[in-house]
This record gives C-alpha cells, structure tokens and sequence, in this order.
C-alpha cells in the first residue's frame, strides 16, 4: 500500500482514511453494544471502548499492511 494518497492535490497519509473508517465501524459496534446491555457487565466502559477502538484499528491496519 502506498505511504501516502493524493487527493484534491493533498497528500494525506494512508492511515487517515483507515483511522477514519475504523472510527464509523467503531461507532456502530459501540451502539450496537450499548443496545444490548453489554457496557452493564464491563468493569470500566471508557477502558473497554477505547481498547475496542485501538483493536480495531490496528487489526485493520496489519490486515490492510500499512
């Protein structure tokens, strides 16, 4: 994958529009997760959703091998 992504004449780095991605997936799991009860049973809710977004994100990044 390229380091970098030219659009409208910028250079943006490739993990913006995976960051940006993952940020939209994160958001949807995490209501689909507050629909369902499952932040009553977490010890710390702010620690599991910012471990579930650093999860995501970096298991897409490996995958996409940038």
């Amino acid at each position: 994958m390229p380091r970098e992504i030219a659009f409208a004449s910028l250079l943006i780095p490739t993990l913006l529009p995976v960051f940006l991605g993952c940020a939209a997936g994160y958001w949807l799991i995490d209501r689909m997760l507050a629909r369902i009860g499952l932040f009553r049973h977490v010890w710390h809710p702010a620690l599991f959703r910012a471990a579930l977004f650093v999860c995501l994100f970096s298991g897409v990044s490996l995958l996409l091998g940038t």
